[in-house]
C-alpha cells in the first residue's frame, strides 16, 4: 500500500506524507495532534486529501491528479475506531457481521462463526455490547474489521482503554492474525511497548510529516530527534558543547550546558566548538554510594540526591552534577544504597548511551 497525502486541515496545520505499508504491521507513532488519525482517515476515504495518491497494489484508491476517488464501501479497508463505534442494540455475532449483509446467509454465519472462534468471543455471541468486558469489546471491534477480508486494517489507538494483561492478551491476537493473514495494517499508538510488541515498522510523525522511519530498535533505541527521543522515553535530554575529539577512540568530549561537566559521547560529525544536543535514559544511568573503580564505563559523575519519587513500580532519582540527571531504581536497590535527598553518589553513564540529536526536526523531513 502506498500513500501520497497533501491535506489541509487548519489553518495552521497540513498534512503532508509519504508512506509505503508492506504486509505486516506499521506502526505510526507521533503525540496528539501529530497527525496519526488524519493519515488513516484519508486512507480509508472519510477524508479527501487536497492532492495526491493512494494505491492498493495496483488499484487506485485515490489520486486527485486523475480525479479517482473510491467510495469507502468500495475499497475493502478495515478500520478500527479509538471508540469502536458497535451499535449498542446488536448483540455481538450481528455486530461482527454486520459488515456481511450483501453476503448470503450460510457464507454470513460461517464466517462470523469462525471469526469470533479466533477471537474468543464465540460464546459471547448473543451479548450486547453494553453486556461485556472493555476487552471483549474491543475483541469485538477487531473481529467485526477484519470479517470482511479487508485488504488493509487500519487500527486507532485500539487498546489504550485497556489495562496492560488485557492488551497483552489482544496483541497477542492480533499478531497471530497478522502472521496467518500478512496484509499491511496501519496501527496508530502512543504506547512505545507496543510499538516494540507489534511493530515491523515504525513511521514517526510531527506536526503532519514524517521525521523517521525504519524498525522499532534503529528507530527509538538510537534516536537522532528530538521529538522522536522524547517520545521514546528519554528523559535527560541537554545543549552541550563539543570541548575535544578523540577521533582514534571513536568518540568527544562534550560540556554540558553552562556547568563544568563533561560526558564522553560517539564521534559525531561536530567539530570543537559545535553546539550539540545529547539525549540519555534514565534507565542507562547506574547509581553508586561509592565512587567506583575499574570500569569500562567513562563517565563517572559525582553528585548529590535532590529528590527521589515514584512512578509505578519504579523510582525516580534526580541527581544534581552540575546538571540534573534523572535515573531510574528500583525500592530494593534504593533500600541497599540507602538513596535519600542529600546523599552523596556517583553516576555511571556508558559512552554509547549518550545519543546525540538533531537539534531542530521540523528542518529535516526524514530521518534514514
Amino acid at each position: 500500500m502506498i500513500a501520497v497525502l497533501r491535506k489541509r486541515l487548519n489553518a495552521t496545520f497540513s498534512l503532508d506524507v509519504e508512506i509505503v505499508a508492506n504486509p505486516g504491521i506499521t506502526i505510526l507513532f507521533g503525540a496528539s495532534g501529530a497527525g496519526k488519525t488524519a493519515i488513516l482517515d484519508c486512507i480509508a476515504g472519510h477524508a479527501v486529501p487536497d492532492e495526491g495518491r493512494i494505491t492498493l497494489d495496483s488499484d487506485i484508491m485515490f489520486d486527485s491528479a486523475q480525479h479517482v476517488n473510491i467510495p469507502v464501501s468500495h475499497r475493502r479497508i478495515g478500520y478500527v475506531f479509538q471508540e469502536l463505534a458497535l451499535f449498542p442494540h446488536l448483540n455481538v455475532a450481528k455486530n461482527v457481521g454486520y459488515g456481511l449483509h450483501n453476503s448470503g446467509r450460510s457464507t454470513r454465519e460461517q464466517r462470523v462463526s469462525e471469526i469470533l472462534q479466533s477471537f474468543r468471543l464465540d460464546h459471547l455471541r448473543k451479548r450486547r455490547p453494553g453486556e461485556i468486558s472493555g476487552g471483549e469489546r474491543q475483541r469485538v471491534a477487531l473481529a467485526r474489521a477484519l470479517v470482511v477480508n479487508p485488504r488493509v486494517l487500519l487500527l486507532d489507538e485500539p487498546l489504550a482503554a485497556l489495562d496492560r494483561p488485557t492488551r497483552s492478551k489482544i496483541i497477542d491476537d492480533l499478531r497471530a492474525w497478522n502472521e496467518a493473514s500478512r496484509i499491511p495494517i496501519l496501527y496508530v499508538t502512543h504506547s512505545r511497548e507496543e510499538v516494540f510488541a507489534l511493530g515491523e515498522t515504525v513511521v514517526v510523525i510531527e506536526n503532519g510529516r514524517v521525521i523517521a522511519r525504519g524498525t522499532p530498535q534503529d528507530v527509538l533505541e538510537a534516536p537522532r530527534h528530538e521529538t522522536v527521543a522524547k517520545l521514546a522515553g528519554f528523559e535527560n535530554i541537554f545543549d552541550g558543547t563539543v570541548v575535544a575529539l578523540h577521533e582514534t577512540q571513536g568518540t568527544m568530549t562534550c560540556r554540558l550546558g553552562e556547568s563544568a561537566v563533561e560526558l564522553d559521547v560517539p564521534l559525531g560529525r561536530d567539530g570543537v566548538g559545535s553546539a550539540v544536543r545529547l539525549a540519555i535514559r534514565a534507565g542507562d544511568i547506574l547509581l553508586a554510594a561509592a565512587r567506583p573503580d575499574g570500569l569500562s564505563a567513562r563517565n563517572v559523575l559525582p553528585g548529590t540526591v535532590v529528590s527521589v519519587t515514584r512512578r509505578d513500580v519504579t523510582l525516580i532519582v534526580r541527581v544534581d552534577c552540575g546538571v540534573n540527571f534523572d535515573a531510574y531504581l528500583t525500592p530494593g536497590a534504593r533500600d541497599s544504597l540507602n538513596i535519600e535527598p542529600g546523599k552523596q553518589v556517583w553516576l555511571v553513564i556508558k559512552t554509547y548511551s549518550c545519543h546525540l540529536l538533531r537539534r531542530s526536526p521540523s528542518d529535516d523531513s526524514e530521518e534514514a
